[in-house]
């Protein structure tokens, strides 16, 4: 694992503290963190990542090797690579908790430090923020469209490599999902574990009723049978006729579900429920996978198919339609005045900020204002200080409290932000300005800063 290898950096964070080091800039620097613009299909994202963030800022260091390496590179002088010997990350920083849907323009999180330090973990800040707001952005509209329905994350084959599987896993947990399949997320996270069979296991026997029922006799404590591997339909009475024999023999109910991985996934799964209703299991339950996302979840939920669960896999560990968020890490004060990017297409807004949310008079959120860091504005403010001189300042949340915290953040918004539909502009929800902010804005333009 490579959560806090300070060399896991892009190399001009480097060469920037080097420089900075060799001139003599240590004042204070303010740094946001922030979406540009929503992706296509997107009304809203949900931050993720921060516990992970923290984690990575607090144990921050050099090891004798990561500066062994950096010598070898014949680039930073002894007096610099000394410094990097003795630096740890000493600021402060505010955030959202994680769980909390936001906006473009938005910052999600504000680092104030020396500015050697804060330029020096920004990429690292990205990477992690980045990949699990992506997964959390996607996971929630699973979520959305299951209506209710369990999920179960099944993507870790398809992950981009370990990390990305076990914090895909946690993303998904903390928007809503119900558990994933992959084992040391579970350890690691406290996540339940689900898990099935493989189409190579029913293929291994000879007969697929002689492969259920070893299944089912070693794995009593409630087996999920997969049951397409070759006739779905004929498979489900073979289930049937086990759990008979199972009830005969006055054995316990084993037999919790079945899974249908192919074929169309609505037609099947009506005939199955059929037949295992008019076989007298009614408890036994459907859980469909192959290829789900959000959208044909929603279809599926919509047509009345008899499902009870979904596993997602592809589709939710790589964000497949939505891939990347435009997502930055800007200078916004620096020695006690306003900074501002001015490129086009990538222009900023100046000055350490706040994001404050107003709720209606039924409790739903009603619209967002970015406003300069102190001022006042209506709602409650979003960023949170959860640093400061380098350390974690509350308790660690659980798990459980960030995906419980998340659930009625979502519930807060309105409906129209969470449909699937497209989305038309305007969004249908107000994300404003503040004056100050403003003003501030037009007196930099107007001075040429």
């Amino acid at each position: 694992m490579l959560s806090v290898a300070p060399l896991l950096t892009d190399l001009y964070q480097l060469t920037m503290a080097h420089v900075y080091f060799e001139n003599g800039m240590n004042d204070t620097a303010v740094f946001e963190l922030a979406v540009r613009r929503l992706p296509p299909g997107r009304r809203f994202l949900v931050a993720a990542g921060l516990e992970q963030a923290i984690d990575y800022l607090e144990q921050l260091c050099f090891s004798a090797a990561d500066l062994e390496f950096l010598g070898a590179m014949g680039t930073f002088p002894r007096t610099f690579l000394d410094h990097l010997a003795d630096l740890r990350f000493t600021g402060s920083v505010h955030a959202m908790p994680e769980g909390t849907p936001f906006f473009a323009n938005e910052p999600v999180l504000r680092v104030t430090a020396p500015i050697a330090e804060a330029q020096l973990v920004e990429s690292r800040l990205l990477n992690i923020i980045h990949f699990q707001t992506l997964i959390a952005s996607k996971a929630v509209r699973c979520v959305l469209a299951a209506d209710g329905r369990h999920l179960v994350d099944f993507g870790m084959r398809r992950a981009h490599e370990a990390d990305a599987a076990l914090y895909a896993a946690r993303a998904a947990y903390l928007a809503g999902f119900d558990g994933t399949a992959t084992v040391e997320a579970g350890r690691r996270f406290g996540m339940a574990l689900f898990g099935t069979m493989a189409h190579s296991f029913i293929e291994a026997h000879d007969r697929e009723e002689e492969a259920f029922r070893h299944f089912v006799t070693s794995r009593p404590e409630s087996a999920t049978l997969l049951i397409d591997t070759y006739d779905t339909r004929r498979a489900a009475h073979r289930v049937v006729a086990l759990a008979r024999e199972l009830e005969s023999r006055g054995l316990p109910p084993a037999i919790r579900s079945v899974r249908i991985d192919s074929g169309d996934l609505a037609a099947e799964a009506r005939a199955v429920r059929d037949i295992l209703d008019l076989g007298g299991f009614r408890q036994i339950q459907i859980l469909l996978s192959g290829g789900l996302d959000e959208y044909s979840i929603e279809k599926l939920v919509r047509a009345g198919v008899p499902v009870d669960a979904f596993g997602v896999g592809t589709s939710l560990d790589v964000s497949d339609d939505a891939p990347t968020l435009d997502m930055a890490y800007k200078l916004q004060e620096y020695a006690g005045r306003p900074r501002r990017k001015l490129s086009s297409g990538k222009v900023s807004l100046p000055g350490p900020k706040q994001v404050f949310r107003e709720c209606d008079s039924y409790g739903k959120s009603a619209g967002d204002q970015i406003t300069l860091d102190g001022e006042q504005a209506g709602g409650r403010p979003l960023l949170c200080e959860v640093m400061r001189a380098g350390r974690r300042i509350a308790e660690r949340p659980q798990l459980e409290q960030i995906r419980g915290y998340c659930a009625r953040e979502l519930k807060a918004l309105p409906q129209v932000l969470r449909d699937l539909s497209e989305v038309h502009e305007p969004l249908p929800y107000s994300v404003e300005i503040s004056r100050k902010l403003t003003e501030l804005v037009a007196r930099m333009d107007a001075a040429g800063d």
